[in-house]
């Protein structure tokens, strides 16, 4: 589950009254647990955090962490112990033991099958079916994975020891482990090491010092002591750092990935391009910033000769999930949506050791970074396609239950037509002797006629029935940007506003408002009228509109302004508010 990274979507610190609670959860689930136990795994003074993040394919998840470290995490209603918990308290489950080798499938999304499961002379531990147990290696009992039963106990030995025995969920050196400290499991030895191997004959035994060599799943032979257990975990990190499988359905194989290698660099690159532009790109009075444009016209061009930033080959695959890594670890930046669907760099902590200690690397020439912005600046706006909607309300939603429109529900203007047509003609309600005219039924009557029409009003034209429905409806519109999902508000779209203020002096000033909206930077709309009016222009925060930004450009350049957003950035006219304060033919600006 944790095979590959997730996205963190909050992290608060835990309350009394939850910490309470928590800790009876954590002894109900986990009765081997004494008191003591508990008030040290949830103390009641140290600062315990609860983070909710979504795993890889989408899967929410709550962890608990302690001292930076996950303790427990919550999954459809059901709380585990991490490994960082299990190496403190390594009887809290039962176990399944295997050999070394088979950690690395683990670690790559794979789950315990039975034939890999090394039996101990006291038999199977006695579970049902979805009980959390723990995996661990052969000849250290701290546990190396936390799963669930995939059968019961009584089921894997009817089976012969066939067929999947835990579905795995957390491993060490997963990015669950690699979200804590990352230190490496503890050697704890085991005093009864007779063990049998399910397949093979029955009654072998091995004593502490014997190497024994068994053939599990198709894997390679291995020395399981003590003294090279080190050994084994050196070899198993190298082999992790090498190509890694994406379990898709196949027990233990899986398609081939990019090396851990070529992605650690990908990510080094990452991070040296974003923090070379904090430090010598990004500028305060440009703030907020859209993440798009950072991107497109600040990073890439911190990229060193004959490198490539490719963001889909790093461990982040989104620029989203690397910005929220560096807001949520380091601290860096402070990421906010201005609106739904477009997330900009609000604030930069200048101060941030890491950011401070920060050195330009000599391959990123000036030369390099003139050639970047250039292809930069060719890149077209494109503007986003708003649809007007129309959804339904309470009162409305008696009329679109037939055809399953739930209150709420947002819908194009022929949508609704459609569905308004279709009632009427499956409830006979068309006038017979003139058609042009619809029957008002109790229904009709209830959603679309006000009091003092009930008792007079008995038909209504097909138009003034469609237009009655529109007008009854909660108004709505869809903004759809190029290459993103639509998003879908209530009311109307807000128009970017123009408007000609007095400042010291009678001096006219131009103030743009709301360009945000639109997946316009209010940073390079200031910088281009300032390049063609040849005037000042100043950034300033937008009052009642917490992290909106208005651009104010010296005199009045309505008509400028106004060309720039409808012929360049192709704004429809009717978005566009106060065109008509554009200075008269003849009359002084």
């Amino acid at each position: 589950m944790f095979a590959k990274a997730f996205r963190v979507k909050s992290n608060t610190v835990v309350k009394g009254s939850d910490r309470r609670k928590l800790r009876a959860d954590i002894s109900a689930a986990f009765p081997s647990l004494s008191v003591d136990d508990l008030n040290e795994l949830i103390p009641s003074k140290e600062e315990l955090n609860i983070v909710k993040i979504y795993a890889h394919k989408g899967d929410a998840v709550t962890l608990y962490v302690l001292h930076k470290n996950p303790i427990f995490f919550h999954l459809e209603k059901q709380l585990f112990p991490t490994v960082y918990t299990l190496w403190r308290y390594p009887t809290m489950l039962p176990i399944f033991s295997t050999w070394p080798p088979v950690l690395q499938k683990l670690s790559g999304g794979a789950d315990l099958m039975l034939p890999g499961v090394v039996v101990s002379s006291s038999g199977l531990p006695e579970l049902d079916q979805g009980d959390c147990c723990a995996v661990t290696l052969v000849m250290n009992r701290a546990p190396v994975a936390v799963g669930t039963a995939a059968m019961s106990s009584t089921e894997m030995r009817k089976s012969g020891m066939k067929g999947k025995g835990v579905n795995v969920l957390h491993t060490y050196m997963d990015q669950l482990w690699a979200f804590g400290d990352k230190t490496h499991p503890p050697v704890l030895p085991i005093t009864d090491c007779s063990t049998q191997v399910q397949g093979q004959m029955e009654g072998e035994e091995c004593e502490g010092e014997k190497t024994r060599k068994e053939d599990v799943s198709g894997l390679a032979a291995v020395e399981t002591s003590c003294q090279n257990l080190h050994e084994l975990k050196l070899a198993e990190s190298d082999v992790l750092n090498e190509e890694q499988s994406e379990d898709k359905g196949e027990d233990v194989c899986g398609e081939e990935d990019d090396s851990r290698s070529s992605q650690a660099q990908i990510d080094e690159l990452l991070l040296q391009c974003f923090l070379h532009a904090l430090k010598s790109k990004v500028k305060k009075s440009e703030l907020p910033l859209l993440t798009s444009t950072f991107l497109r016209n600040h990073m890439i061009s911190c990229c060193p000769t004959g490198k490539r930033l490719d963001i889909k080959k790093s461990s982040y695959k989104k620029l989203s999930k690397f910005l929220q890594v560096m807001q949520k670890d380091h601290n860096l930046v402070c990421i906010k949506e201005l609106s739904k669907g477009v997330e900009s760099i609000v604030d930069v902590d200048w101060k941030n050791p890491e950011l401070c200690s920060f050195r330009i690397p000599e391959d990123c020439g000036p030369e390099k970074e003139a050639v970047e912005d250039s292809a930069v600046i060719e890149v077209p706006y494109q503007p986003p396609e708003i649809t007007a909607l129309y959804g339904v309300t309470a009162r409305l939603e008696p009329l679109f239950l037939d055809s399953q429109k739930k209150k709420g529900t947002a819908m194009k203007a022929c949508e609704v037509r459609n569905i308004i047509t279709e009632y009427v003609k499956k409830n006979e309600l068309v006038n017979e002797v003139n058609k042009n005219y619809v029957q008002i039924n109790p229904t009709l009557c209830d959603c679309l006629l006000e009091k003092s029409e009930y008792h007079e009003v008995e038909m209504l034209k097909w138009d003034d029935l469609f237009s009655r429905t529109l007008l009854k409806m909660q108004v709505c519109h869809e903004v759809r940007f190029p290459g993103q999902r639509p998003v879908v508000k209530k009311g109307q779209m807000e128009p970017i506003e123009l408007s000609v203020a007095s400042r010291g002096s009678n001096k006219k000033v131009t103030v743009i408002k709301n360009l945000e909206a639109f997946g316009l930077d209010p940073a390079v709309v200031a910088n281009t009228l300032q390049h063609q009016v040849q005037a000042s222009c100043v950034l300033q925060d937008s009052p009642g509109a917490k992290n909106r930004v208005l651009v104010q450009i010296q005199g009045n350049q309505v008509q400028h302004v106004g060309k720039l957003l409808l012929d360049r950035y192709q704004i429809p006219r009717k978005y566009v508010q106060g065109l008509e304060k554009a200075p008269k033919p003849g009359k002084k600006k």
